[in-house]
């Protein structure tokens, strides 16, 4: 055996000669990374140029998986076939419908009681202009800030969550013929999930995985966020907070989305609050928000969540900002079980791809 440039050369001597074997070396590790990540930069790109079909697709598979334990149950009680797909597609588009109608009814109320604070806003400018003075800040700083806080912006604002709604709206026939589609399928592709478990390809049980652990997350991030969405409506209630059913929807809402929701679905009713009532109102909502979600979500939640997720908190960060970049806000709310789904279909189904595993799990493997 002997070696020549950037080959090995095995031989073996025969009874007409020397017989040589070539062996190729493999591909360098740094290649196979950057083309890796170019292909990646190429799907990512490709799909956000189809993002107004590639969300909705991903909404109604997860929606499916989210209802799943529903056609489970109704399978085990032998119920018809048809049952076992109406159930669920019922839940699933009563729940759609009822949000959906809850944020135009409240966008719509949004948008038009807007105008009425500006008196109040003028005033809070006043305010922190006399303020800034005292405390020796220079005019043209301040003249630079006023024109940044214009309350036309506010009303624009509330033009634009009234068009996004009706953009929701508009893509809902998409998401319904899917999640019906989606629904007929399922019980066919649970049994394919099932059966396929136990062959030697790891990807069945890998996309089995992938739907044990988006379900968990869902349910157990939906009933903690109900109920975390229950307490904040209350408690805006009792602090006569305008349209406390809308703030109590986008804390459902924002409760999908990793490191940020909390901050998202805090904003606009403590800017509401301070125009209403001024600082200590704003005050009262923060603190109100903040004891409710150390409570629900930092206490309780991880109890029942676990590792259910299995993704690191930098690649959870991470993970937010691709998917808001190639799907937009729909991409922010489905950021974990898009990430679940990259993992098993790229990481989990790979036999080499342990140290990956323990990459996005921020966890050493056992053993």
């Amino acid at each position: 055996m002997y070696a020549s440039g950037n080959r090995q050369i095995d031989g073996t001597r025969g009874c007409e000669g020397y017989v040589p074997a070539v062996r190729e070396q493999p591909a360098p590790r740094a290649l196979i990374i950057l083309v890796g990540i170019a292909a990646a930069v190429i799907v990512l790109y490709g799909i956000r140029e189809v993002a107004s079909i590639a969300g909705p697709i991903v909404l109604a598979l997860v929606l499916v998986i989210a209802v799943s334990p529903v056609r489970r149950r109704l399978a085990a009680w032998h119920a018809p076939t048809w049952l076992q797909v109406a159930v669920p597609f019922l839940i699933v588009v009563l729940v759609l419908l009822g949000m959906v109608g809850i944020l135009v009814i409240s966008a719509t109320q949004l948008a038009s009681l807007l105008p009425s604070y500006t008196a109040q806003f003028q005033r809070l400018l006043s305010d922190a202009q006399h303020w800034a003075i005292t405390h020796g800040v220079s005019n043209d700083v301040l003249n630079k800030g006023l024109t940044a806080f214009d309350p036309g912006k506010i009303v624009e604002f509330a033009q634009a969550l009234l068009g996004s709604v009706i953009a929701i709206l508009s893509s809902m026939f998409l998401i319904v013929v899917l999640l019906l589609a989606m629904c007929l399928d399922a019980p066919v592709t649970a049994k394919m999930l099932t059966s396929g478990t136990g062959n030697g390809a790891r990807l069945v049980p890998a996309l089995a995985t992938f739907a044990h652990k988006t379900r968990r997350y869902l349910i157990v991030s939906t009933v903690f966020g109900m109920i975390y969405a229950v307490l904040d409506v209350i408690a805006l209630t009792l602090l006569d907070v305008p349209l406390p059913l809308l703030w109590g929807v986008l804390a459902l809402i924002a409760n999908y989305i990793p490191n940020i929701g909390f901050i998202i679905g805090l904003l606009p009713p403590a800017m509401l609050a301070l125009l209403e009532g001024g600082v200590q109102k704003m005050l009262l909502v923060v603190a109100a928000y903040t004891v409710t979600n150390v409570v629900t979500q930092s206490f309780i939640l991880p109890k029942f969540l676990g590792d259910a997720v299995g993704l690191s908190t930098t690649v959870t960060f991470l993970s937010l900002i691709v998917w808001t970049f190639v799907l937009g806000p729909l991409g922010a709310i489905l950021a974990i079980p898009l990430s679940l789904l990259a993992r098993a279909l790229f990481i989990d189904s790979d036999p080499a791809a342990g140290w990956a595993q323990a990459l996005v799990s921020g966890k050493l493997p056992r053993g």
